[in-house]
């Protein structure tokens, strides 16, 4: 069981890691909300060929309803999210994003489970320190309250989808991730037609949204299946480390430089699975 959430949970990490990668890099050709748009539509055919294929059973209402929650609390995380990576420093936005993603659904699992193990709860502290220090762009940071708003509401919108998404009873998976992106379609194109920013993006970067799309689909598939698989809160733990997949990423493919700040985040982040795992 311990092993089976680790495997999910890591998996999701590193999709949602690789998949920030890639959505980043679109989005800096094509404009945000246009790439959220078109990656889930492309998510919905994902996820509906892949409840086809498995054959999986449609799944009681009230388990859209729930997907549908969830994916309106995820929307606004993302919709905050964006926002303000385009005003603040992504030094600021991404550590506190990630952490309180984690901390939400880990606060919500302890009250409804019980405390993990001590080793756990030592490998969520390093699991913290590490997103923290890996995420950050700067040495120190002034941090002020104001530049705060939009990074804690993405973070608690992020942490509620996970909440949301584990209250479905069935055993289904694909179909009420379909009720998330249904639910999040809409909010997306409503603030980008009042934003003005509906314009189709150069076919040469389809490829690089649906790949995006393929990666974000199967990181939040992990996740669910991490989730149903063991506690909640070791779930969240394990995907909030996606940040770490992107830096690596953005080193390996970008060459760009990692402080040594970042390795040290790196290395904690290492700890940390073998503490939880």
């Amino acid at each position: 069981m311990e092993l089976s959430i680790a495997i999910f949970g890591l998996a999701a990490a590193a999709c949602w890691g690789a998949g920030d990668f890639s959505g980043g890099i679109a989005t800096k050709r094509s404009g945000v909300l246009i790439v959220a748009i078109i990656s889930h539509i492309l998510e919905i055919v994902i996820l509906i060929s892949a409840a086809l294929l498995f054959t999986e059973n449609v799944p009681p209402t009230t388990d859209f309803l729930w997907g549908a929650i969830a994916g309106l609390a995820g929307g606004i995380g993302i919709l905050a999210l964006y926002h303000a990576l385009s005003i603040e420093k992504m030094g600021i936005v991404a550590p506190i994003t990630a952490v309180l993603s984690a901390i939400v659904p880990m606060t919500y699992g302890i009250i409804t489970e019980g405390l993990p193990t001590t080793s756990q709860l030592i490998g969520f502290l390093f699991a913290f320190i590490g997103v923290w220090m890996i995420s950050r762009e700067e040495n120190n940071p002034k941090i002020e309250l104001e530049k705060l708003k939009l990074p804690i509401i993405a973070g608690l919108g992020f942490g509620l989808f996970m909440i949301l998404i584990d209250q479905v009873q069935s055993s289904s998976v694909f179909w009420p991730l379909v009720g998330a992106r249904m639910a999040t379609i809409p909010t997306f194109i409503l603030v980008a037609s009042y934003k003005k920013q509906i314009k189709i993006p150069n076919l040469k970067f389809l490829p690089l949204i649906a790949l995006a799309s393929l990666l974000d689909t199967s990181g939040t598939v992990f996740y669910v299946l991490a989730s149903k698989t063991g506690r909640l809160d070791i779930a969240a733990i394990l995907t909030s480390m996606y940040p770490a997949i992107t830096v690596l990423l953005a080193w390996v493919l970008l060459k760009e430089r990692l402080k040594n700040r970042q390795w040290v985040g790196v290395f904690a982040v290492m700890v940390a699975v073998v503490l939880i795992a």
